[in-house]
């Protein structure tokens, strides 16, 4: 199966919101290489975010299927799966805040890219119709 059918097949929300945090990290990328002086710093730092920002969209994804599942208990499930992303968010950024590998601000930036592809999920979404050739 060649690439272009496999992301047809590929949850399209998803899909729209990856390709969303894609473009903003190239966004930020470019606006950065401006006004940085540690160019590989900023870059690791930014698309470490932007990685686990993708990982946490998918997180979300699998949780909310699988709460949708359990009708009683999807409040509580959500619930836990919010306080599962958040807390990796504290752990990961306390991590890199005491380490010093990265900076913790330009990761929270990346991880800030799940935001942002939500806001322009419609634009993506429009993108993709375009890329698939698909019509609403």
């Amino acid at each position: 199966m060649d690439l272009w059918n496999r992301l047809r097949e590929y949850n399209r929300t998803l899909l729209e919101m990856h390709l969303g945090s894609l473009c903003f990290g190239l966004v930020c990328q470019v606006i950065g290489a401006f006004f940085v002086k540690d160019q590989g710093m900023y870059a690791r730092s930014l698309w470490f975010g932007i990685l686990f920002a993708t990982i946490s969209t998918i997180h979300l994804y699998r949780s909310l299927d699988r709460a949708l599942d359990y009708e009683d208990r999807a409040a509580g499930m959500m619930t836990r799966s919010y306080f599962v992303r958040y807390a990796m968010v504290i752990i990961i950024l306390l991590l890199v805040s005491i380490t010093g590998i990265m900076n913790p601000l330009i990761v929270f930036l990346g991880y800030m890219s799940m935001k942002v592809s939500a806001l322009i999920q419609p634009v993506t979404h429009k993108l993709c119709n375009k890329l698939f050739r698909e019509n609403e």
